[in-house]
């Protein structure tokens, strides 16, 4: 599975968003300080979620980003398409040419899977990772005593 630094780092800060937005936008900076992103990759990375219509700029003091709808609204895969990537399994990128310009055996395979994950990232929301997170953190907290 090809999964790029660009979508992992898009999901983390939208992640983010949801996390610690307490009725106030997020900034870059905040982001790129506790999810070890650099500010530019994520100014690169937050003009194309805006335009996607994921997030909202908010100018001025206090401002930064926040989303645009609510965090079970969301889903995963919508923030991977924004940031115009992909999320492929085969070799041949669905042509069924990657076995000298035929299909391969396991070509059927890895179109399966493909279509499993895509499904998945389209279930999965924000807010269900968050959640997710919350609670293992919790079990984490309560297991340590």
């Amino acid at each position: 599975m090809k999964l790029t630094t660009k979508s992992r780092y898009a999901v983390t800060a939208m992640l983010d968003i949801a996390y610690y937005n307490q009725g106030s936008p997020v900034s870059l900076p905040d982001i790129s300080e506790r999810q070890n992103i650099s500010l530019s990759y994520l100014e690169q990375l937050f003009s194309r979620l805006k335009k996607s219509g994921l997030v909202q700029s908010i100018k001025g003091p206090g401002g930064g980003y926040k989303l645009s709808k609510r965090a079970d609204d969301i889903v995963i895969s919508d923030v991977i398409q924004a940031v115009d990537e992909n999320i492929e399994t085969m070799a041949c990128s669905g042509k069924s040419n990657c076995n000298n310009n035929r299909q391969c055996l396991s070509h059927n395979l890895w179109e399966d899977l493909d279509e499993e994950i895509k499904n998945y990232l389209s279930d999965v929301t924000l807010q269900q990772v968050i959640s997710k997170n919350n609670s293992n953190v919790k079990e984490i907290k309560l297991s340590e005593y």
